[in-house]
């Protein structure tokens, strides 16, 4: 039996036979540029008033040969990117959206990448709002609530404490939802300034939280922090509510040095190590002056219990319906040195501490290529040179790029199109060491989206989040599901994702395939609020090129990768398309042929490894 016999029946053997891969290694994505092209135009036109390059990209339908681009995106005098390729397009999208659409690259190709992204930055944000409200914190019966006639069941803990109503919006906005950025860079940030559903609850603290998160996507990072401190659902997370000032828990604070702003070692603008070694940023004194600076917080007022008592005296109740405020009683008033030369006066208040606290650390030389490199991993790769890493640094520091930014340190908007719109991002050579393992979450919405598919969200929960390891609001700490600076085995390259992936894994990313696309997906399950399930609507799209399958692999793979895939790999995969005929499949070949073609360009290293 030859390996395209075993296509008709077969596409994860198919996979092998043809690919003979592995996502063990990050340049295994597609970066040698010798068997293919890296980006296509198939037909695209500049944007009014831009000026076309001199020569546009065919696309060939001969099996065994592959377009050949020369294209590139044209700037002004400004920099802004006023006009790109298809291919370009498909790249910038996967960089900035929940997954690219023929739609969505039509609208980038037609705008050009600057005044896209400033239109996106402009969309209204689209918001959770599933799940139960304060009552969990409100009610004054001895009875808890899930025990209560009303709210007994079996999903009350689901509805009102657990994050899983949260996931459900959180899917369903990502596939349907037009404020994909605002959506995207959310998402970057919850990976950042961390709390998991595995240590506090409350689904109305969670919304909260991250609709915060949402808010403040283009805003400046300093907010995103004071949020994140002033949150009571943090402050139960980390130990920073009604923390007390006669020995403070360090959790919060030291939390918000290591992971949420500074890191550990001093860096250079680049990112790297200064004088090419670990200098602690700070010391166990130090990480205490915040703890003391940082006292002082309880939680909103509003919440109750049966017996009218709040701890400690003068406090308030668990409440999770805003931000948490100060009470000076419990307030240390020493003076205390910070960072980046700021001193906490004696007989500050809790607010007056915590601009000190934000000072400190908004004002410190790490901050900038601390947060923005992570930006960079979370959107487009993980291994960003140091003169990219200095480029986001330096839009961070300077709250300004292009028109983007209010000039205020800390600017998000700014940071995320210097991120977006550099170089680095947009070239389609990437270096060999461009590219990152396209997480889980991203693989989900990926696929679906391309190919016009729905969900509730509801498999990405306990199934496929859990066996692949990215179940959305409950990473396994404050670390997140992977550290930013985790090592690429047998490599000196960091891949975060990698964290998460191996031989498991790795075969339960191909089963993912196999659910959407042979298996039929998920039915609606009848206790889900607004239930759909998981499928793919028509594929009418796709099939209208099932009869020329050379331009149907081509369309498919330069939409999900930004280019098409390596000769050789191209030319197996359309045999294996092929397989499926008029002959041995009269009355589903077209639907098969899209759905094998699909199987393999989402399964394949220049899918799963984004670059």
């Amino acid at each position: 039996m030859t390996r395209l016999d075993l296509a008709r029946c077969s596409p994860q053997r198919t996979f092998s036979a043809l690919l003979l891969a592995t996502l063990a290694a990050c340049g295994g994505g597609g970066g040698s540029n010798s068997e293919g092209p890296q980006g296509s135009n198939l037909g695209s036109t500049p944007a009014a008033g831009a000026s076309a390059p001199a020569t546009t990209a065919e696309t060939s339908a001969t099996v065994g040969t592959t377009p050949t681009v020369t294209s590139q995106a044209t700037t002004n005098s400004a920099g802004e990117v006023t006009w790109m390729t298809t291919g370009e397009a498909a790249r910038l999208a996967g960089h900035a959206t929940f997954g690219a659409t023929e739609a969505v690259v039509k609208e980038i190709e037609s705008y050009g990448a600057t005044d896209w992204i400033e239109g996106q930055m402009l969309k209204k944000s689209s918001r959770y709002t599933l799940g139960g409200d304060s009552r969990i914190h409100t009610h004054t019966s001895t009875i808890s609530l899930c025990e209560q006639d009303a709210y007994k069941g079996a999903n009350c803990w689901r509805d009102w404490y657990s994050t899983q109503p949260l996931l459900w919006d959180f899917y369903r906005n990502a596939m349907t939802q037009p404020d994909q950025l605002r959506q995207r860079v959310a998402y970057a940030l919850s990976q950042i300034v961390v709390i998991s559903a595995l240590e506090v609850s409350g689904t109305y603290g969670w919304r909260n939280y991250h609709n915060s998160l949402l808010d403040n996507a283009f805003g400046n990072y300093r907010t995103v922090l004071k949020k994140a401190t002033l949150s009571p659902l943090m402050g139960d997370f980390l130990n920073n509510v009604n923390n007390d000032k006669a020995a403070p828990n360090e959790n919060y604070a030291r939390e918000l040095l290591q992971l949420f702003s500074i890191g550990t070692c001093e860096l250079n603008m680049d990112g790297s190590l200064k004088g090419g070694k670990c200098i602690p940023t700070y010391d166990n004194v130090m990480v205490r002056n915040y703890a003391y600076a940082l006292t002082g917080w309880t939680y909103p007022a509003g919440g109750q219990n049966a017996w009218n008592l709040c701890l400690p005296q003068g406090a308030n109740c668990r409440y999770y319906g805003g931000d948490m405020v100060g009470i000076q009683k419990y307030h240390d008033i020493t003076q205390r040195s910070l960072l980046s030369g700021v001193t906490v006066p004696a007989s500050s208040t809790p607010d007056s501490a915590l601009e000190k606290v934000l000072d400190s650390v908004m004002n410190h030389p790490n901050i900038a290529p601390f947060v923005g490199r992570q930006l960079i991993q979370r959107l487009v790769m993980s291994n960003p040179s140091p003169a990219y890493t200095q480029r986001v640094a330096q839009a961070f520091a300077a709250g300004k790029f292009q028109n983007f930014g209010t000039g205020q340190r800390g600017d998000l908007a700014a940071t995320v199109a210097a991120v977006l719109l550099d170089p680095e991002a947009l070239s389609m050579t990437p270096a060999a060491s461009g590219g990152k393992l396209r997480e889980p979450v991203l693989m989900f919405t990926g696929l679906l989206r391309l190919l016009g598919g729905y969900t509730d969200g509801e498999p990405f929960a306990w199934w496929w989040g859990e066996t692949l390891q990215q179940h959305v609001f409950r990473p396994p700490s404050v670390f997140n599901y992977y550290p930013p600076d985790y090592p690429v085995a047998g490599t000196s390259l960091r891949g975060p994702e990698f964290g998460i992936h191996n031989a498991s894994t790795h075969i339960s990313r191909l089963n993912f395939l196999n659910y959407v696309l042979w298996w039929g997906g998920s039915a609606p399950v009848d206790t889900v609020p607004g239930a759909t399930g998981t499928k793919l609507s028509s594929l009418a799209v796709w099939e209208a090129d099932s009869d020329n399958v050379p331009k149907l692999v081509d369309r498919m793979s330069v939409i999900a990768t930004g280019r098409t895939l390596p000769a050789g790999t191209r030319e197996s995969v359309i045999k294996a398309v092929e397989a499926f005929t008029p002959t041995n499949s009269p009355t589903h070949y077209k639907t098969s042929r899209v759905k094998q073609a699909a199987w393999l360009v989402f399964a394949s290293p220049q899918y799963q490894i984004q670059r």
